[in-house]
């Protein structure tokens, strides 16, 4: 019996249903010779040069016609013509021709491998994944060299997108009106198929082996980007069910966006501050855009690890001041430079930490190079002037280490001084709590800042000592860990005592099963994705605080992980027992928006 039935994972969620179109089936088996001899590598450098010529002109193109609806894709574009420009993969290629004596092809699949086995090494998840940036570039360049194969023509009617991977270069082969949905044979969660159609607002799902095999052109789709399912020629009865299914979906998308901007104010209750969390000023428009008050966390080491050099003085200002004027008259909170564990910098590798996770991270990292983080502080306070700003100190263990960080701060704002130049002479500075250390210790800690934010990934990391991208023990992960929702009401309580309002910056912000009990512990401020900005908000106005505040005491006195994941699951099935299935499938994909 055929299969009819694929698994995937679902990158922006919804339900589609219509007509099948693959976009460019695979390419046939490379037929050149692996070796040639030597008096023909000059006609295979030729033909690789001019297949990496057509790409390059191709990327331009495309960059040239990119509609509105994928102008945040620019970026995207960007780096695939940097890619395509990159002298390491050009000369690698060459090389292969001139020493290796092998056709094009083959040369062109060497060094991308060799790219390949470089990325394997590197930690950030993020940045590895990026490797899949490369291999697109190469299929393009392989399509030149080999002679493309010739999709069929799509049809009048809406469709389903189909393909081995897409870029935004590819979509701009069709009309983007016409299209649906997307699935994709490979992807991850950050694949940039997932923010395509997040950008579109449309469906898909990605890793879904076999694709190509199983599916015609034409063939009757049902793409459930809620359950990460693609139905291929469903009967009558289930495409039914799904047609009711996704107007309910697509009626509970409407009120989340038509309500974004509306404040997150519970019925009698006090306005919780949401906002988002970023990494480039690009991003502001997206997080203004979903109703986020500001930005509650502006991740600054992108602004370091995406470089070859160090970033300038007049580098870093320029960003900072670009965010600030953009994101005004909204407060912006600038997290110093926090790299080490995952996200190293140039100077770091050179280390060999056997524990990086554990060592020079965070303002350890700023306090022993002080040049870096007295360039950093000097962009920030100088940028100050063109926005709301405020900054914090990542990883700080106890007093000592936050006494040092201001009394760095203190001396630059006199260098600031002694030059004349101006900057916010009343910006709040306050730190995050990421370490047990510093949860015990709050009650000190909040007589010398003006606010504190939980990173909550890490405060759960140092807590239960517990790696979430470990599989083997990711499954321990977990945020209502009856120690965490301690730990979080203790630095609440401490924070409130002194005056110090608290927020809550990490990924328990915006899950629905931790925001009840954060909420009932007095949190003041969230800040979150841009796309979960909705859908939070939206849950936040039909809630009972008083019934928050009461969960919040239960879960603390409970005695396992399993009785407060009930007590919440219990809750939030009563309050939302027909939206619940989509905020949680909205959740996994991180698109509320």
């Amino acid at each position: 019996m055929k299969r009819n039935i694929f698994h995937g994972i679902s990158v922006s969620a919804g339900i589609a249903i219509g007509r099948a179109f693959f976009l460019a089936r695979k390419f046939p088996q490379v037929q050149a010779a692996r070796e040639i001899s030597p008096t023909q590598t000059g006609t295979e450098l030729a033909r690789l040069d001019a297949a990496f010529e057509s790409t390059r002109r191709e990327i331009e193109d495309a960059g040239r016609r990119i509609p509105p609806s994928l102008k945040d894709q620019t970026g995207i574009l960007a780096a695939h013509l940097m890619i395509c420009r990159d002298p390491k993969l050009i000369q690698a290629a060459r090389q292969a021709v001139k020493s290796d004596f092998l056709s094009a092809e083959w040369a062109l699949e060497k060094a991308v491998a060799a790219i390949a086995e470089s990325f394997s090494l590197i930690e950030d998840s993020y940045i590895r994944e990026r490797l899949q940036d490369v291999r697109a570039v190469a299929e393009r360049i392989m399509g030149h060299l080999r002679g493309r194969l010739a999709s069929a023509l799509p049809p009048d009617e809406p469709f389903i997108l189909l393909a081995h991977d897409i870029t935004p270069a590819d979509t701009l082969e069709l009309s983007l009106k016409q299209i649906i949905a997307f699935a994709t044979e490979e992807g991850s969660r950050t694949a940039h198929t997932g923010i395509m159609a997040r950008s579109l607002q449309i469906p898909a799902v990605v890793g879904v082996g076999a694709l190509e095999e199983a599916v015609n052109d034409g063939d009757m789709l049902v793409l459930d980007a809620l359950e990460g399912l693609i139905l291929v020629n469903p009967d009558q009865a289930v495409l039914s069910r799904y047609q009711t299914q996704q107007n309910k979906f697509s009626a509970f998308q409407a009120t989340l966006r038509r309500n974004a901007k509306l404040p997150a104010e519970p019925p009698g209750g006090f306005r919780v501050a949401v906002r988002g969390n970023i990494e480039t000023p690009d991003e502001v428009m997206a997080v203004l855009k979903a109703g986020g008050e500001g930005i509650g966390l502006y991740r600054t080491e992108y602004g370091f690890i995406c470089r070859v050099e160090p970033p300038s003085e007049e580098d870093l200002f320029e960003e900072y001041r670009r965010l600030l004027s953009a994101a005004a008259p909204h407060k912006v909170v600038f997290r110093t430079l926090d790299v080490g564990a995952d996200k190293m910098l140039w100077d770091q590798k050179m280390l060999e930490e056997a524990n990086p996770a554990l060592g020079l991270r965070g303002i350890r990292y700023c306090l022993r190079n002080q040049d870096v983080f007295r360039r950093q502080l000097r962009a920030i306070l100088r940028a100050s002037m063109y926005g709301n700003a405020a900054l914090m100190f990542p990883m700080i263990s106890g007093p000592r280490e936050l006494r040092q960080a201001k009394a760095v701060l203190n001396e630059v704002k006199q260098e600031l001084d002694t030059s004349k130049v101006p900057f916010d002479r009343h910006m709040p500075v306050g730190l995050m709590i990421e370490l047990p250390a510093a949860a015990m210790t709050a009650d000190i800690l909040a007589r010398e800042v003006d606010f504190f934010s939980i990173g909550t990934n890490d405060l759960i990391q140092y807590s239960i000592a517990v790696d979430r991208t470990n599989k083997h023990v990711s499954s321990l992960h977990q945020p209502l860990h009856p120690g965490i929702v301690r730990t979080i009401k203790l630095v609440v309580d401490m924070a409130h005592m002194a005056g110090v309002p608290v927020s809550i910056c990490g990924e328990m912000a915006s899950d629905p099963y931790c925001l009840l009990i954060l909420l009932g512990m007095g949190i003041d401020e969230i800040s979150m994705a841009p796309q979960a900005i909705p859908g939070i908000k939206h849950i936040i106005r039909h809630l009972d605080l008083d019934e928050c505040t009461r969960l919040a005491r239960e879960a603390h006195d409970a005695g396992s992980i399993q009785a407060v994941n009930r007590l919440v699951k219990l809750t939030l099935a009563q309050a939302f027992p027909d939206e619940l299935p989509f905020y949680i499938s909205l959740l996994d994909t991180g698109d509320f928006a």
